[in-house]
């Protein structure tokens, strides 16, 4: 994977984690605060080498570091939408 992808896979995986922890606050409270969150895909060491590269780049002294481990993510749903059904209309 290029950086950019992995910059890609950071983001979902960021913004996945969010939502993960507003349906399940008791994690939000196990994370400190000002922490510095790091993710790690398992199967992926390249990706993890490459995010713990990063974060220790922008690694504050003193800052809390949590590692989150992901075994991996499920597809995006492609609709939320239920038997949708079409009507061609002659006239509004």
């Amino acid at each position: 994977m290029a950086d950019r992808e992995w910059w890609r896979l950071q983001r979902t995986l960021a913004f996945e984690f969010s939502k993960y922890v507003l349906a399940h606050p008791e994690l939000d409270a196990q994370i400190p605060e000002e922490a510095q969150v790091v993710f790690l895909l398992e199967g992926e060491e390249r990706f993890n080498t490459w995010s713990k590269r990063q974060a220790a780049d922008q690694h504050e002294k003193g800052q809390p570091v949590v590692f989150v481990r992901v075994k991996g993510l499920r597809p995006p749903l492609e609709s939320r939408l239920i038997s949708p059904e079409l009507e061609l209309a002659t006239r509004l």
